[in-house]
């Protein structure tokens, strides 16, 4: 009797302990992602963040270190470290999202871990870029396939993508709840624990989905690319978000679908140059993978590969199948557009090799880690999936003030 009665008591505390986090832990049946409020400025924020998930933080962390002994065979401090030596992140995002360097300040703080290790657990794609940089190629980082909509009679628009990443990330997806201030819009943003986001839409009209383009070139000095999602976030029209992405200076290649009000743009960026990309004459419909189609800002070691493929000679890539899995299913003349026709086509497995939807396997190196739809509009929402659409359903959460 006794011990029954403590462990009541100790979940009792710990369920105190998350509302007063202001955080919502799911139940693991339900298998929803939990979603963790965060308030005040952006120390405050990041430092929220840290303590809610301080915890999962340090296992994720753990993980993640794991991954690189084995991707490097090389103690992962000592990668860590000449990662950060060889490059200037820190500089272009004080320059361009000082508030973001301050919420990762505020994460290490709360969190307890070395601000090294929490700058560089946000630069994934950066990462990637080290690697290649090293290898020259060898770094196969095919993940993620996007979707955008631009508005009709029939519905307002909304953007959507499956947000492939490294399988070690599987049980850390989190939603966090950005509060809105003076100086920031209140903000959805789909993340990881100790992660500051994948992608996102905020309050006034501006959704963010990407994938990454490892054939672009990148450099060590640009603004990494989840401070330029996040950056994207702060804004508050859709032609602010639109004057960023052209105006800042790309830390690596990544493609941008933005969705601003009742329309939606793609861009594909590098460090040298973006570039606008349109699959539809009307762009009423934008799609895209992991491979660049018109911005030719390519490293020199990727331009064999750059050339085959926009050739479409040899044998289908994972990004080429998977983009003409979305091809198919959404760029047919007089096909409705609808938000279901988009969770069917992130849902789908066309290519047993290279689907467009991937469920985890702890064997795998990746996985669909949460699919996401964006809904503008006059009732704008955020919908996320506890790992891949076809084992998780949609969890649809509103906003509390709209622009």
């Amino acid at each position: 009797m006794k011990k029954s009665m403590y462990l009541l008591l100790t979940l009792f505390l710990l369920l105190q302990q998350a509302v007063a986090l202001d955080v919502s832990f799911p139940a693991s049946v339900d298998k929803k992602v939990p979603v963790v409020v965060l308030k005040g400025n952006a120390y405050e924020r990041g430092l929220q963040h840290g303590r809610a998930l301080k915890g999962p933080i340090a296992e994720v962390y753990g993980k993640w270190k794991e991954s690189i002994r084995k991707e490097t065979q090389k103690d992962p401090d000592a990668v860590i470290a000449d990662f950060l030596a060889t490059s200037d992140y820190k500089k272009a995002i004080l320059t361009w999202t000082p508030d973001l360097w301050q919420e990762i300040e505020g994460m290490a703080a709360g969190s307890g871990q070395k601000l090294e290790d929490v700058l560089a657990f946000q630069l994934i794609d950066e990462y990637w870029g080290y690697l290649d940089r090293l290898e020259h190629g060898s770094v196969d980082k095919d993940h993620c396939s996007a979707v955008g909509v631009a508005a009709t009679n029939d519905h307002p628009a909304y953007v959507a993508q499956n947000v492939d990443i490294d399988t070690f990330m599987h049980g850390y997806q989190v939603l966090l709840h950005i509060q809105e201030t003076a100086d920031t819009p209140e903000q959805y943003v789909l993340s990881c624990a100790g992660f500051i986001g994948f992608v996102g839409m905020n309050n006034k009209g501006v959704g963010v989905v990407i994938n990454a383009l490892t054939d672009l070139n990148n450099c060590v000095d640009g603004l990494p690319v989840t401070f330029v999602t996040r950056g994207l976030l702060n804004k508050k029209s859709g032609a602010a978000a639109l004057a960023f992405v052209k105006q800042v200076k790309h830390a690596t290649g990544q493609n941008y679908i933005i969705g601003a009000g009742n329309e939606v743009f793609n861009y594909e960026a590098s460090a040298n140059l973006v570039v606008q990309f349109n699959p539809v004459a009307d762009q009423k419909l934008v799609y895209h993978t992991n491979h660049s189609l018109v911005n030719h800002d390519v490293k020199p070691w990727m331009e064999a590969y750059h050339e085959r493929v926009l050739s479409g000679k040899g044998p289908m890539t994972n990004s080429q199948t998977r983009y003409a899995a979305l091809e198919r299913r959404l760029a047919t003349t007089g096909i409705r557009l609808s938000p279901e026709l988009v969770k069917e086509t992130l849902r789908s497995k066309d290519d047993a090799r290279f689907p467009v939807c991937v469920a985890y396997n702890k064997d795998a190196l990746g996985f669909t880690f949460s699919s996401v739809l964006f809904t503008l509009g006059a009732r704008p929402s955020v919908q996320v999936t506890y790992g891949s659409p076809d084992q998780s359903e949609y969890q649809e959460h509103f906003f509390q003030a709209i622009k």
